[in-house]
């Protein structure tokens, strides 16, 4: 068998399928060619199992380390502190497991799309069949209304018209017909002898013969490409793997240098083992993975107030650092519903909705109006006639009603004046349709649309302002540029015409000697919300990319209706991509900004261009084409009303609101995800230095450990997390979208966020264990008392540091210590329950703490606010001198 079956004739293809136009195959073949080919249905890909997701959560690198940390606490007999350790880890792997239970369903949803049953003609008799049953060689009936079941070869067509827009992303409806094809390269959506899998019939009728089934559909294709598209790591994964295993290799090399120290000094084994294991714990962030967790948990429930569903949590951020936005153009960039935008009547152009109150002033207009709503077969609602969802009939014809309704024609009106007596339908060989209507004086009159050329050569005159002109040359030609002009600019035109007639006129008389009312044109116009977020996005640095199955002009006319500077080499078409290495793409990927007439596969080699020059891409759409492109994508959004199923599975991100503005807010969120995360990985580290270093410099002077294990976790686990996500819901700074992404490799320590941490963390650590030297050389206090002065001293310290923590490129007092309550909150939280683990006996037992007096809590908040106080004074200096450097930079 051949797939080229667009190049063969009908009667060629029935017999390279052995198969009879008029009997079909014989049931015993049917069933023979099923056993042998297998069904008609879409393979489902191998399903992930629960527990498998539920043990993924517990390869993560730094949950590995936690549970080794737990393994040896438990073994030193510290219990309590493996407890914490188990619960932590158990926690983060619970939330984690939830976010990913879904399990891909893409591969389901494409399924679910091909029709339960089918008409089929065998031994030939008509019969209807399950639709897996069906077999190449099938003889099937199509109808208006049915979904197609399987690729098929067109044998016959009346009036046939297929909706494709779930395949090809095409808005319009596509006309069939039976002539073979003489290239084989021709594009899918321009195989119009086909009709595919998935795909509707939107009008007419027709019969076709199955040639193929199954995964060897367009649809099985598309849907082995979702199974082929990898899906990797995000940027924020990445980070945080890159992270842990510093922050291990550094736990490991501070707790060597200061066991070997010891045991040189003849401390005992057991006394440094336990100080080696209290020092990484306090080096290793317990709480990182799940405050990490929270935060973009916490994002997401914001993103869902804004109309977007995350699928997977790391979305948001990777959404923050795209740098090029792979979208499709119906439904996503446009709204997926034709619109009558511009009409040329009495000599005169008239742009709606902007000239609405000028058609008042039209004399002719009335009439084109009233002639496009009777020579049409599509219907509205009613009591809601601009309800998509409850219009009827052909896209283009209901956009004419709508058109008719918004420049106010009552159309029940109209079908009581006049009533359609007599019908032409629309063929597409004659590229129109004519009616005849009759009034309440038995006036006829004949209406006739079509295409402009076929119009406009069947009239003799044109009505201008009332009156009848004749139509020389000069005005056809005149006639001929307006529609080029109406068509470059992505309109598709009808003309419409008129004239009177007689009761008994014959058909073959109907369109002689027609007047001319005018031309309409109609497009898929663009969201004017997606045309401001386009904009929004360029300022943010974000390079806007469409990729559609639509013609070059169309796609060249929407874009640059979206405000993008598309040059002559700028718009590439599927044909030419073909012709590109994969090397070549890559090379010229970054000029080109709208590929046109493309396929799945196609946009699968875009998206891997782009990601292979190290962009962070996103592909939007709506579309079951969209899907695999979606799944490849660094994030893929897709449409939630109109989207497809089968595009949602795939996708990262859902719309619920189908608004390409939404991406925009996406992008913003994602970086102030971002954002927060580099403020609370400030805070958590630069706490943790400061503990490490209390530890490591008492051990190395042979001073007593200022902190037991117990308390170092209770800093840890309580005190610094109920801070860091507070962190975690800070709002979006000013300025967040006036700066180009971040590079995609940046390290999370970029732009000097080491140097704080270090420097806050030594101011911490040393303040803290002179604190303590203090108070046990000069006050003379007990060992026990002296490290609840540490402790305490550490925790003030850590929640001064909150407030200066979220202001990176500004003082804490310019954005308000009132700005984020949760921030607030959390720092009386922790005061709280520092105050419960002094002063209440059964938590001072616990934690072997003592209370502390007045005069020891002025020595607290001095030391503490001491380190606030250096730290406001190095960030005034160095803040000015970064700002230059940035300004030279660019």
């Amino acid at each position: 068998m051949t797939e080229l079956w667009h190049t063969l004739t009908g009667e060629e293809v029935l017999i390279q399928l052995r198969s009879d136009f008029a009997r079909g195959l014989s049931a015993s073949e049917a069933e023979s060619r099923l056993r042998e080919i297998g069904f008609n249905a879409l393979q489902e890909a191998n399903k992930t199992p629960w527990w498998s997701i539920f043990l993924s959560q517990f390869r993560d690198f730094m949950v590995l380390v936690l549970i080794g940390a737990t393994v040896v606490s438990f073994f030193l007999g510290e219990v309590g502190d493996a407890a914490t350790i188990v619960a932590i880890v158990i926690m983060n792997a619970i939330l984690g497991f939830f976010q990913e239970y879904r399990a891909e369903k893409s591969v389901e949803t494409l399924k679910a799309l091909t029709a339960p049953e089918a008409r089929v003609i065998r031994d030939g008799h008509l019969i209807t069949v399950q639709a897996e049953g069906l077999v190449p060689g099938d003889i099937l009936t199509l109808e208006a209304g049915d979904r197609v079941p399987a690729d098929c070869r067109l044998l016959t067509v009346y009036d046939l018209q297929t909706d494709e827009a779930p395949l090809t992303g095409e808005s319009q409806t596509v006309s069939k017909n039976t002539d073979a094809l003489p290239s084989p390269d021709i594009p899918v959506a321009d195989r119009r002898n086909m009709v595919y899998m998935g795909t509707t019939i939107a009008r007419g009728r027709g019969t076709g013969v199955v040639v193929e089934t199954g995964m060897h559909t367009e649809m099985g294709n598309i849907a082995n490409l979702i199974r082929d598209a990898v899906e990797g790591q995000t940027p924020l994964q990445k980070r945080l793997e890159h992270l842990g295993k510093i922050l291990v290799y550094l736990s490991l090399l501070i707790v060597a240098v200061v066991v070997v120290t010891g045991l040189f000094r003849g401390e005992p084994l057991y006394q440094m083992f336990l100080t080696g294991v209290s020092l990484a714990v306090a080096a290793i962030p317990e709480g990182l993975p799940a405050i990490v967790t929270i935060a973009l948990a916490l994002g997401v429930q914001r993103m869902i107030k804004a109309h977007a569903i995350v699928r997977r949590l790391p979305a948001v951020e990777t959404l923050g650092c795209t740098t090029v936005i792979c979208t499709d153009k119906t439904g996503t960039l446009t709204k997926n519903q034709m619109t009558v935008t511009k009409i040329w009547t009495d000599n005169d152009f008239l742009s709606l909705p902007h000239d609405v109150r000028d058609a008042e002033n039209s004399s002719t207009l009335p009439k084109l109006l009233a002639a496009t709503v009777l020579c049409n077969n599509a219907h509205v609602d009613e009591q809601d006639p601009f309800n998509a969802a409850r219009a009827k009939g052909d896209p283009t014809e209901v956009a004419l009603l709508w058109g008719a309704l918004s420049l106010g024609l009552d159309l029940q009106n109209l079908s009581l004046e006049k009533v359609r007596c007599q019908e032409i339908p629309f063929e597409s060989d004659r590229q129109r349709m004519a009616v005849m209507t009759v009034d309440g004086r038995m006036a006829h009159t004949i209406y006739v649309k079509g295409a402009p050329d076929v119009i406009v050569g069947l009239c003799r005159y044109v009505e201008d302002r009332g009156k009848l002109v004749s139509l020389t040359r000069e005005w056809r030609e005149k006639l001929r540029n307006i529609n080029d002009d109406m068509a470059d600019g992505a309109l598709r035109v009808l003309a419409v015409a008129y004239r009177s007639a007689s009761d008994n006129e014959p058909k073959e008389h109907w369109e002689r000697d027609l007047v001319l009312l005018g031309l309409v044109g109609m497009m898929d116009p663009p969201r004017p919300e997606a045309i401001q977020a386009v904009k929004d996005a360029e300022r943010a640095g974000v390079r806007t990319v469409m990729i559609t199955g639509d013609h070059p002009k169309t796609a060249r006319a929407i874009g640059e209706a979206m405000g993008m500077r598309i040059g002559s080499d700028e718009i590439i078409t599927g044909p030419e991509l073909d012709a590109l290495t994969e090397t070549d793409l890559v090379q010229r990927v970054p000029s080109i900004r709208v590929y046109a007439r493309v396929s799945p596969p196609h946009k699968l080699r875009v998206v891997r261009a782009w990601k292979s020059r190290g962009e962070i891409v996103a592909m939007t759409g709506d579309g079951v084409n969209d899907a695999p492109a979606l799944k490849e994508a660094d994030i893929g959004v897709a449409m939630g009303k109109t989207g497809t199923d089968v595009t949602k599975e795939a996708a990262a991100m859902i719309l619920t609101d189908d608004n390409f503005a939404t991406i925009v807010r996406a992008i913003e969120e994602g970086r102030a995800i971002y954002d927060n995360i580099r403020k609370f990985i400030r805070y958590l580290l630069s706490c943790n230095v400061g503990e490490v270093l209390v530890m490591f410099l008492a051990a190395f002077l042979g001073l007593p450990l200022p902190l037991l294990p117990i308390q170092i976790l209770f800093v840890n686990l309580v005190t610094d997390g109920l801070p860091a996500m507070a962190l975690g819901v800070d709002p979006p700074g000013p300025g967040v979208m006036d700066r180009p992404p971040r590079p995609p490799k940046e390290n999370i320590f970029a732009r000097g966020l080491g140097q704080k941490i270090a420097f806050r963390g030594i101011l911490i650590g040393v303040s803290t264990l002179l604190v303590f030297v203090w108070c046990l050389q000069v006050w003379g206090m007990g060992l026990r008392e002296a490290r609840t002065m540490a402790l305490t001293t550490l925790i003030l310290s850590q929640l001064f540091h909150v407030f200066d923590a979220r202001a990176e490129d500004r003082s804490f007092l310019e954005i308000g210590l009132f700005s984020n309550m949760w921030a607030v909150g959390a720092v009386l939280s922790s005061i709280f329950m520092l105050l419960a683990i002094i002063y209440l006996p059964y938590l001072r037992e616990l934690f072997k703490t003592d209370p502390l007096g007045g005069l020891d809590w002025v020595l607290v908040v001095l030391a503490s606010g001491f380190i606030q106080l250096l730290a406001a004074l190095r960030d005034a200096v160095l803040r000015p001198l970064r700002h230059i450097g940035r300004g030279l930079a660019r």
